[in-house]
């Protein structure tokens, strides 16, 4: 550890940090350029093979930009996409964006730094940053906007020029330091540990967008609003957003143990699939969908106004067909197929809606955050590693072995450091704050 990410973990003053040296290199996991073939005819293309930990140069920030040393990061499913080189290398990413001027030309190496949730404390600023200083500890949006694009003034995810973080940009979250956009950067709420703050942003952004935001379904009180993957990266954040917007959340997950926990977060309506009297090919088949409608007018005695889907060619025509007449699906991925199958008649003859959501913008980012900051949405991390087992942590989330969140610890030694305001987490209260902790550990939950 050099001497001045040395000095970040023992709280030093601004004027310290600015009197130590940048490090030539840190460490960090990465990608290399020359094995984006090595999965090909693999069939478990595991990223513990893919990913190393090792040395990154340091890079000069631009006169937008900032250098923050990382407490802690988390681990995304574009991470996995990433590490299996699909659907395309990242690398191709880093060589179109290398092609735009000197600043751009430093993305475009070798190694490919990944990560795209990080906490942490700025050490150097650009010359051009005007709100931001050394010192401050933030966390990172991972929505990397130009602000010199006109489109980006109405909503930066509308921008052709729009990028993912760590994704289509080198220096991401995963290392003892990151780069970023001075526009990236957000408080970090007082009341969490740098891990806990380091591993909400994408995910309960995304949901915010999806749910809460203008340009997603506009959730209202009273809304019924199937989640699917209710323990999730994203489901988990859906879950809160729904019970704290008024909406009557309805969450869909694998298990019995996954169910209390979904409960445990105030989730009174839960639908375990295990239980379901699915066709063999499960939602996929035509008929899922009137299995899963019975279930939910069940628990609820109607349709749900908002489906929340994530899950893509496993789960989608099962979702057109259950929204309620009028309803709106909206989506931001498909980790289950890109390739969409429904019956359009269940569409256009009963004027539901299709709505893409991809990511945030800054603004949504923000308020999201605020929102978490005031502990009305609280973190769903459930496991944290070392940097050292960052692919470790990686291959957990591919393989789907955890709940909620899973963050690394990158420069901060251990874990439960960072809080700024004891009294206020007091106030908002353990039971909420580490409920995904304590059920990947084997505690209890509400039943």
């Amino acid at each position: 550890m050099s001497e001045l990410l040395q000095a970040v973990v023992a709280g030093a003053a601004p004027q310290e940090l600015l009197a130590l040296d940048l490090p030539s290199s840190y460490r960090a996991a990465y990608l290399v350029k020359d094995e984006v073939d090595m999965f090909e005819g693999v069939r478990d293309k595991d990223v513990r093979k893919s990913l190393h930990i090792g040395e990154m140069p340091m890079p000069e920030p631009a006169p937008d930009e900032c250098i923050v040393a990382v407490m802690s990061a988390a681990i995304n499913f574009n991470t996995v996409w990433s590490a299996i080189f699909e659907p395309v290398p990242t690398f191709a990413f880093l060589e179109k964006l290398g092609r735009q001027g000197p600043h751009g030309a430093r993305h475009d190496l070798p190694l490919h730094q990944l990560g795209s949730d990080a906490s942490g404390v700025i050490v150097r600023v650009g010359t051009g940053v005007k709100n931001w200083k050394v010192g401050d500890k933030v966390v990172v949006s991972p929505s990397y906007v130009d602000e010199e694009d006109h489109t980006s003034y109405d909503d930066g995810m509308l921008s052709e020029t729009q990028l993912a973080w760590g994704f289509e940009t080198n220096y991401g979250a995963l290392g003892e330091y990151c780069l970023v956009k001075a526009n990236q950067l957000i408080r970090k709420p007082r009341h969490l540990s740098w891990e806990e703050a380091a591993s909400s942003t994408l995910c309960a952004a995304t949901a915010y967008r999806m749910l809460v935001g203008s340009h997603g379904a506009r959730m209202k009180q009273g809304d019924v609003v199937l989640v699917w993957g209710g323990t999730g990266g994203l489901g988990s954040y859906a879950v809160q957003f729904v019970k704290n917007g008024g909406g009557i959340p309805v969450a869909v997950v694998g298990s019995e143990e996954k169910a209390r926990l979904v409960r445990a977060q105030g989730c009174e309506h839960v639908i375990n699939r295990s239980e379901l009297d699915l066709p063999e090919d499960g939602f996929r088949h035509p008929k899922a969908g009137r299995v899963l409608g019975e279930a939910i007018r069940s628990l609820v005695g109607e349709d749900p106004q908002i489906v929340f889907e994530y899950l893509g060619a496993e789960t989608f025509g099962t979702s057109v067909y259950v929204a309620k007449r009028g309803g709106r699906i909206v989506t931001c991925g498909s980790s289950t197929g890109y390739k969409h199958q429904y019956d359009n008649r269940f569409l256009w003859m009963r004027l539901k809606q299709i709505i893409g959501s991809h990511g945030f913008n800054y603004h949504e980012a923000v308020q999201t955050n605020r929102l978490i900051g005031l502990g009305m949405i609280h973190p769903t991390l459930s496991k944290v590693y070392p940097l050292a087992e960052a692919a470790e942590a990686t291959r957990a989330v591919q393989t789907n072995q955890h709940v909620g969140k899973v963050a690394v610890l990158c420069a901060a030694p251990s874990e439960n450091m960072g809080v700024d305001d004891p009294e206020l987490r007091a106030r908002i209260g353990e039971e909420g704050l580490g409920l995904y902790r304590r059920w990947a550990q084997g505690g209890k939950t509400a039943s």
